[in-house]
């Protein structure tokens, strides 16, 4: 009977305690931080208009590697970049997941690079995780890389950081003859060919403006000839050396006014008076007959390619 009443008195004390562990338990549990994952990786799917490039990352298996420890800069284009590029959702489906790794590599370096980091320039090369060179500059128009402009600078991960940019960055393919041979500029192959260039457009460190075929039919027909080799040697070289600017010259440095070409003399540069408010060159014997440049920043191994469809007279 003693026992019993002992027993009875013991049990609030006995609850008591039981509550208070609980509570002081479930307490400790509130105020452990929950753990949040805010990688490369993470704040791609997050992103609604990067939906292309969360497809392609984890078709190419990349989206392991972006959410490890890095640190990693990834030049992030959006879903237009991606359209405009021709890489669709279709296209990402069929490509091979090692062409799609290429590609996500070439926009990748192994640190982090924030847009206050990167050197006035111009075109600081920097190595990227597929083994190609990157060009980044900072000027007073903002920061580009290989010409194509950081649209959004400095999204924050914790293992790196993300820069959007409006255009898909394509890796060489060759040099500037080979990539001119891919691009089926057949006229400007066989001109420079004719002219004895080839072993300089191929190996020098160069830009040029390149016309396109139906520039050099308009510039025989203009001349009332037929064919490339009927133009004299000395004027096909003058006319070719014309269009090269030794050193890399992407669009991000181009401006208003004066460029001076490899050959001596200089063409004139308008940014905005083209064809669609593009930019345009105009030779020196051209007249008031500018040639609009219709594409930029063709990447080659030893320079870089800007179409043009007028050929420029010096």
């Amino acid at each position: 009977m003693k026992m019993k009443m002992k027993i009875t008195r013991f049990m609030p004390m006995l609850l008591t305690g039981i509550l208070f562990i609980t509570l002081a338990s479930s307490c400790k549990k509130d105020d452990d931080p929950i753990q949040v994952s805010n990688t490369i990786t993470d704040k791609v799917v997050a992103d609604a208009n990067l939906s292309l490039l969360e497809k392609a990352v984890i078709k190419a298996g990349l989206d392991g590697t972006l959410k490890g420890t890095g640190p990693f800069t990834v030049f992030a284009p959006d879903d237009a970049a991606f359209n405009a590029a021709g890489i669709t959702s279709s296209v990402i489906d069929a490509l091979p997941a090692s062409a799609l790794s290429e590609i996500l590599l070439y926009h990748t370096l192994g640190s982090k690079v924030l847009a206050a980091d990167v050197p006035a320039g111009p075109n600081a090369k920097v190595i990227t995780a597929s083994g190609d060179s990157v060009f980044v500059t900072k000027n007073a128009n903002g920061v580009f890389v290989n010409g194509v402009k950081v649209t959004t600078a400095d999204i924050i991960a914790d293992n790196g950081v993300i820069h959007k940019i409006g255009r898909v960055l394509l890796p060489p393919t060759g040099n500037i003859v080979e990539t001119a041979t891919d691009a089926g500029l057949d006229s400007l192959v066989k001109a420079a060919t004719i002219a004895g260039l080839g072993s300089t457009l191929s190996t020098a460190t160069l830009t040029v403006f390149a016309p396109s075929n139906q520039a050099f039919t308009d510039l025989l027909n203009a001349l009332g000839l037929n064919d490339i080799n009927e133009i004299p040697l000395s004027t096909l070289t003058a006319v070719l050396t014309y269009h090269v600017v030794g050193g890399r010259a992407f669009s991000s440095d181009l401006s208003n006014g004066s460029l001076t070409m490899f050959a001596g003399g200089a063409t004139t540069v308008n940014l905005t008076n083209g064809t669609g408010g593009g930019p345009t060159i105009l030779g020196a014997s051209n007249g008031t007959n500018k040639s609009n440049i219709t594409a930029t920043d063709i990447v080659c191994t030893n320079g870089v390619v800007h179409l043009i469809d007028r050929v420029l007279l010096p």
